[in-house]
Protein backbone atom coordinates (compact mmCIF):
# COMPACT_ATOMS: atom_id res chain seq x y z
CA UNK A 1 0.00 0.00 0.00
CA UNK A 2 1.38 3.33 -0.71
CA UNK A 3 2.03 5.64 1.73
CA UNK A 4 1.22 8.56 -0.47
CA UNK A 5 -2.20 10.21 -0.30
CA UNK A 6 -4.53 9.62 -3.00
CA UNK A 7 -7.48 11.75 -3.24
CA UNK A 8 -10.83 10.85 -4.95
CA UNK A 9 -12.70 13.71 -6.16
CA UNK A 10 -15.07 15.05 -8.91
CA UNK A 11 -13.14 16.96 -11.76
CA UNK A 12 -14.59 17.88 -15.05
CA UNK A 13 -13.88 15.10 -18.17
CA UNK A 14 -12.44 17.87 -20.37
CA UNK A 15 -9.43 18.25 -18.13
CA UNK A 16 -6.55 18.11 -20.08
CA UNK A 17 -5.33 15.51 -17.94
CA UNK A 18 -8.89 13.73 -18.10
CA UNK A 19 -8.80 13.73 -21.76
CA UNK A 20 -5.16 12.38 -22.13
CA UNK A 21 -6.36 9.47 -19.48
CA UNK A 22 -9.47 8.98 -21.85
CA UNK A 23 -7.28 8.69 -24.53
CA UNK A 24 -4.93 6.14 -22.45
CA UNK A 25 -8.62 3.78 -21.68
CA UNK A 26 -9.48 4.17 -25.08
CA UNK A 27 -6.10 2.70 -26.36
CA UNK A 28 -6.30 -0.26 -24.52
CA UNK A 29 -10.09 -1.14 -25.25
CA UNK A 30 -9.28 -0.79 -29.13
CA UNK A 31 -6.34 -2.93 -28.20
CA UNK A 32 -8.70 -5.56 -27.06
CA UNK A 33 -12.42 -5.67 -28.86
CA UNK A 34 -13.03 -3.79 -32.53
CA UNK A 35 -14.84 -0.49 -32.33
CA UNK A 36 -18.80 -1.37 -33.10
CA UNK A 37 -17.97 -3.81 -29.55
CA UNK A 38 -16.65 -0.69 -27.64
CA UNK A 39 -19.99 0.93 -25.90
CA UNK A 40 -17.63 4.48 -25.07
CA UNK A 41 -18.83 8.14 -23.53
CA UNK A 42 -16.81 10.05 -25.08
CA UNK A 43 -15.40 13.65 -23.19
CA UNK A 44 -18.47 15.56 -24.76
CA UNK A 45 -21.03 13.04 -23.33
CA UNK A 46 -19.81 12.90 -20.10
CA UNK A 47 -20.17 16.04 -19.80
CA UNK A 48 -24.06 15.91 -19.65
CA UNK A 49 -25.83 16.53 -16.06
CA UNK A 50 -26.67 13.18 -15.25
CA UNK A 51 -22.97 12.20 -15.13
CA UNK A 52 -20.86 12.15 -12.45
CA UNK A 53 -17.03 11.86 -12.67
CA UNK A 54 -14.70 11.53 -10.07
CA UNK A 55 -10.69 11.34 -10.35
CA UNK A 56 -8.15 9.79 -8.14
CA UNK A 57 -4.89 12.24 -7.62
CA UNK A 58 -1.85 11.53 -6.05
CA UNK A 59 0.67 14.50 -5.64
CA UNK A 60 -1.08 16.69 -8.11
CA UNK A 61 -1.70 13.83 -11.08
CA UNK A 62 -4.76 12.80 -12.05
CA UNK A 63 -4.13 8.17 -11.69
CA UNK A 64 -7.33 6.98 -12.07
CA UNK A 65 -10.89 7.92 -13.03
CA UNK A 66 -14.60 6.60 -13.12
CA UNK A 67 -18.33 7.59 -13.96
CA UNK A 68 -21.94 7.19 -13.20
CA UNK A 69 -24.72 8.00 -15.37
CA UNK A 70 -28.17 8.36 -13.83
CA UNK A 71 -30.76 6.49 -15.77
CA UNK A 72 -34.39 6.39 -15.84
CA UNK A 73 -35.99 2.70 -15.02
CA UNK A 74 -36.97 0.32 -18.34
CA UNK A 75 -38.33 -2.55 -18.72
CA UNK A 76 -34.56 -4.68 -18.42
CA UNK A 77 -34.79 -2.55 -14.50
CA UNK A 78 -38.52 -3.23 -13.91
CA UNK A 79 -38.91 0.28 -14.62
CA UNK A 80 -36.13 1.20 -11.26
CA UNK A 81 -34.08 3.80 -11.74
CA UNK A 82 -30.20 3.06 -12.01
CA UNK A 83 -26.68 4.64 -11.93
CA UNK A 84 -24.55 2.93 -14.60
CA UNK A 85 -20.53 2.81 -14.28
CA UNK A 86 -18.55 4.04 -16.62
CA UNK A 87 -14.87 4.87 -17.77
CA UNK A 88 -13.24 3.27 -14.84
CA UNK A 89 -9.25 3.37 -15.03
CA UNK A 90 -6.47 3.82 -13.34
CA UNK A 91 -3.11 4.22 -14.79
CA UNK A 92 -0.98 0.85 -14.86
CA UNK A 93 1.77 2.22 -12.73
CA UNK A 94 -0.34 2.64 -9.95
CA UNK A 95 -2.41 -0.56 -9.34
CA UNK A 96 -2.59 -2.52 -6.89
CA UNK A 97 -3.30 0.04 -4.56
CA UNK A 98 -6.77 -0.33 -4.34
CA UNK A 99 -8.15 3.00 -6.09
CA UNK A 100 -10.26 1.26 -8.32
CA UNK A 101 -11.78 0.04 -5.27
CA UNK A 102 -11.89 3.24 -3.96
CA UNK A 103 -13.33 4.63 -6.99
CA UNK A 104 -15.80 2.37 -7.49
CA UNK A 105 -16.88 2.94 -3.80
CA UNK A 106 -17.46 6.67 -3.95
CA UNK A 107 -19.23 6.35 -7.01
CA UNK A 108 -21.46 4.49 -4.99
CA UNK A 109 -21.90 6.49 -1.95
CA UNK A 110 -22.83 9.66 -4.51
CA UNK A 111 -25.67 7.26 -6.14
CA UNK A 112 -26.95 6.43 -2.57
CA UNK A 113 -26.87 9.89 -2.15
CA UNK A 114 -28.70 11.20 -4.47
CA UNK A 115 -31.24 7.38 -4.01
CA UNK A 116 -30.37 5.32 -6.55
CA UNK A 117 -30.45 2.30 -5.32
CA UNK A 118 -28.88 0.05 -8.07
CA UNK A 119 -25.95 0.22 -10.03
CA UNK A 120 -24.95 -1.49 -13.61
CA UNK A 121 -22.57 -2.32 -15.92
CA UNK A 122 -21.42 -3.30 -18.95
CA UNK A 123 -17.80 -4.71 -19.58
CA UNK A 124 -15.53 -6.79 -21.71
CA UNK A 125 -15.53 -10.31 -21.07
CA UNK A 126 -11.48 -10.34 -21.78
CA UNK A 127 -10.64 -7.23 -19.38
CA UNK A 128 -9.92 -9.63 -16.41
CA UNK A 129 -8.80 -6.99 -14.02
CA UNK A 130 -12.10 -5.11 -14.24
CA UNK A 131 -14.09 -8.49 -13.73
CA UNK A 132 -12.62 -9.54 -10.52
CA UNK A 133 -12.93 -5.80 -9.08
CA UNK A 134 -16.56 -5.83 -9.58
CA UNK A 135 -17.13 -9.52 -8.75
CA UNK A 136 -15.13 -8.62 -5.86
CA UNK A 137 -17.05 -5.53 -4.84
CA UNK A 138 -20.27 -7.74 -4.83
CA UNK A 139 -21.78 -6.99 -8.20
CA UNK A 140 -23.34 -10.40 -9.54
CA UNK A 141 -23.83 -10.90 -13.34
CA UNK A 142 -27.29 -10.23 -15.44
CA UNK A 143 -28.76 -9.37 -18.39
CA UNK A 144 -28.35 -6.92 -20.90
CA UNK A 145 -29.75 -4.06 -20.51
CA UNK A 146 -29.73 0.19 -21.79
CA UNK A 147 -29.89 -1.20 -25.13
CA UNK A 148 -26.64 -2.54 -25.10
CA UNK A 149 -26.32 -5.41 -27.62
CA UNK A 150 -25.49 -9.34 -25.88
CA UNK A 151 -22.47 -10.01 -28.46
CA UNK A 152 -20.90 -12.50 -26.24
CA UNK A 153 -18.02 -9.92 -25.93
CA UNK A 154 -19.96 -8.14 -23.02
CA UNK A 155 -20.91 -9.29 -19.51
CA UNK A 156 -23.25 -6.95 -17.19
CA UNK A 157 -23.33 -6.66 -13.76
CA UNK A 158 -25.42 -5.34 -11.49
CA UNK A 159 -25.47 -4.72 -7.28
CA UNK A 160 -28.16 -3.31 -5.27
CA UNK A 161 -26.56 -0.47 -3.07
Amino acid sequence: MSSREILIRPERPDHPQVVAMLAELDAYLASLYEPEDNHILDVQALLAPEIDFLVAEEQGGLIGCGATRRMPGEPETAEQRYGEIKRMFVHPAARGQRIAQRLLAQLEARLKADGVSLALLETGSDQHEAVRLYERSGYVLRGAFGGYPDNGLSLFYEKQL
